[in-house]
């Protein structure tokens, strides 16, 4: 293994951890191993300008989505959601992370970290979940992709964007309850699930737009190739607990990455299909400790040193954010494009830096 820099110190250091996991009213009370003043302040990211892609087309059979680069059976897209996804151990597997367009991993209280699963070119996943609570930086995350968010509870925070800004939610501790269910067979709060089919009919009960535009990425044409970069068969990302090593490795016959977690292949309870990638953005972002819950702030609009997995490859850069756009990878100030395929983004913090998150396997 290849590692690009090694752990010069740890945000753990001389700290005890006590993790309580949240009940689903978003209340996880959870002791944070993080300091309580900010990890780090990213270098501000170059200026750039992300290319935006236009309102889905009109039906047409060579219709592609935004967000995957891949063809639908029609168009255009009904708007995303973006749900969240609890991966506390006992949660895991998960059903339904293997229809998600975009997939997001972002840590949450006390060194847990927290998925969200954007849906849009997928038409029915009969199973999602088990669905967690939201924090401010999660619907920035679903906003960003115009999607309208599901969720069980949230904090003090999340909820004043909630109701302040009068936002489009599906909450089902709220008035969206009748479209989630428990199942039995786990114990709560790890067993709280909805379907697609749910919460599209959410949307329209509850009356929110389901017609927005949808922010698109740059994807790379048949027969291109991405941009010659260093080899990758395979990477471990490590955030602040042992339980939450994430790894990837590489396939040369799909070209995609299966994930994996604590060395065990990440695969959906209801199929058993493995979780996989054909693009892994991996970034850094300034972290801030808010309360002695340990409640964080994420920034999510400055940018940072960010690396690409794809095709068995990886390119350093940066992540850009303009005004009213998703997270993007860029490389000498551009885009770089996307193998078409899902995208996961992982988000560590900046502090200690991003090299010391990652350890990557040349081959």
């Amino acid at each position: 293994m290849t590692k690009f820099l090694p752990y010069t110190y740890r945000l753990l250091t001389g700290a005890a951890l006590v993790s309580m996991l949240l009940t689903a009213c978003g209340g996880e009370p959870e002791k944070s191993p993080l300091p309580s003043t900010a990890l780090s302040s990213a270098a501000p990211a170059p200026t750039v300008t992300a290319a935006v892609a236009s309102p889905l087309p009109s039906p047409s059979p060579a219709a592609v989505s935004g967000l995957t680069g891949l063809p639908v059976a029609a168009a255009p897209l009904p708007r995303p959601l973006a749900v969240m996804i609890n991966n506390a151990p006992a949660a895991r597997p998960q059903s339904g992370l293997t229809d998600a367009d975009i997939l997001y991993e972002v840590l949450a209280e006390g060194g847990i970290t927290r998925l969200i699963a954007v849906y849009q070119s997928v038409a029915d996943t009969a199973k999602i979940g088990p669905v967690r609570s939201i924090r401010p930086y999660l619907i920035d995350i679903g906003e960003s992709y115009g999607a309208v968010t599901a969720h069980a509870g949230g904090s003090p925070d999340a909820y004043a964007i909630l109701q302040r800004q009068h936002k489009d939610d599906l909450d089902e501790i709220g008035r969206a309850g009748a479209f989630f269910w428990r199942d039995k067979s786990r114990k709560a709060p790890h067993n709280l699930y909805t379907s697609l089919d749910k919460l599209r009919a959410g949307i329209t009960k509850l009356g929110y737009d389901d017609a927005k535009s949808t922010p698109g990425y740059a994807f790379l044409k048949e027969g291109e190739q991405p941009e010659k970069g260093e080899n990758a068969a395979g990477f471990s990302l490590y955030y602040l607990l042992k339980s939450y090593t994430v790894s990837y490795r590489y396939d040369s016959a799909s070209g995609i990455y299966g994930r994996m977690v604590n060395s065990k292949p990440h695969t959906d309870l209801e199929t058993g299909k493995p979780v996989t990638a054909a693009n892994i953005i991996v970034m850094e972002a300034n972290h801030k400790v808010l309360d002695d819950v340990g409640r964080l702030s994420v920034n999510l609009e400055q940018g940072g040193q960010a690396m690409l997995f794809q095709r068995g490859q990886v390119l350093s850069g940066r992540w850009a954010r303009g005004a009213g756009d998703i997270i993007r990878f860029v490389k000498d100030g551009k885009e770089a494009p996307l193998v078409p395929g899902v995208t996961h983004i992982l988000i560590v913090p900046a502090s200690p830096p991003l090299d010391s998150h990652i350890t990557v396997d040349a081959g």
